[in-house]
């Protein structure tokens, strides 16, 4: 018999169908067994598909090849999914969360706290390493879990430097991991899926696109206690995942900078804007210590 879990996997890889969609579609058939058995009008007609979106979502329901390479893919990666109690708990409590988590690493990371997510600039000045060395050994050495995207830049500079500290670390990737992206990061790559925990909510096979990376940091803000910005330049596409992170309710940081350095304007206006200014890693770990119980009691009640 077919799980629910990997027919919300199933579903998750056919054409015309969206996370919205299917999430409407778990709370209308708790089992998702009853779409397999419509025709592409039926489905159309009972989840308000356009008729077009439906033909294409009944195809890939009934798509042999498609099963295949599903079951390959659960074979050889670790698949949490929204309906599976190691599915992280703090990603409930987000606006629209990932149904489907594809994984390479230590799954176990995903349970740590506190996490913090590190983020910034793809072109970091010379000084942007200064400041993470000021902020994050402390954080590190008190075991903190630091989570970035594996872009160009801070990201990549986040990732690097926990693994230096022999600390813990999450990527969360804007495509499959069949396709690095960038490739200059395939060394960072291996060695994150086999110290630390690289995730994505996109197929193995799938390339990235340029929407799925402001859609990835919803993720990356949602699994964090707070979000750290070391540098952003004033139109920086840094400030999405600083507005997720605000409208999911956890903590922003950012570190200030000479208003002559172009890459900190964006922390600058953040400061001005309501954010934390963080100079020295008490300014964090000071938050932490007064909302940790309530962290913790809040994600106890999500899981029973």
């Amino acid at each position: 018999m077919v799980s629910l879990r990997n027919r919300i996997i199933h579903l998750h890889r056919c054409r015309g169908i969206t996370r919205r969609t299917i999430t409407r579609m778990l709370t209308i058939d708790p089992s998702l067994s009853s779409i397999y058995n419509l025709s592409s009008s039926q489905i159309s007609q009972q989840f308000a598909i356009p008729q077009k979106h439906a033909i294409s979502l009944h195809q890939d329901l009934h798509n042999h090849t498609l099963q295949k390479e599903i079951e390959r893919d659960i074979n050889s990666y670790t698949i949490l999914t929204v309906v599976d109690e190691s599915y992280p708990i703090v990603l409930k409590t987000i606006k629209d969360p990932p149904l489907v988590l594809y994984t390479i690493g230590d799954v176990s990371l995903l349970e740590q706290i506190p996490a913090l997510s590190v983020i910034g600039t793809r072109s970091p000045s010379r000084n942007a390493l200064n400041k993470m060395n000021l902020i994050l050994p402390t954080l590190l050495e008190k075991n903190w879990v630091i989570i970035s995207g594996m872009a160009m830049g801070i990201d990549s500079y986040a990732h690097q430097f926990a693994l230096r500290k022999n600390g813990k670390t999450i990527a969360v990737l804007g495509g499959g991991f069949q396709h690095i992206y960038p490739k200059q990061n395939v060394t960072l790559f291996d060695q994150l899926s086999k110290k630390g925990l690289v995730l994505s909510e996109y197929p193995p096979g799938q390339p990235p696109e340029r929407f799925h990376f402001p859609e990835r940091n919803r993720i990356i803000s949602g699994l964090s206690f707070g979000t750290l910005v070391i540098e952003a330049k004033e139109r920086s596409g840094t400030l999405i995942t600083v507005d997720q992170a605000l409208d999911q309710g956890r903590e922003v940081y950012a570190i200030p900078d000479s208003p002559t350095n172009p890459e900190a304007i964006g922390c600058n206006r953040m400061i001005q804007d309501g954010a934390k200014l963080v100079i020295y890693p008490d300014d964090i770990l000071e938050d932490w210590d007064r909302a940790k119980e309530i962290w913790i009691n809040q994600t106890q009640d999500i899981r029973n």
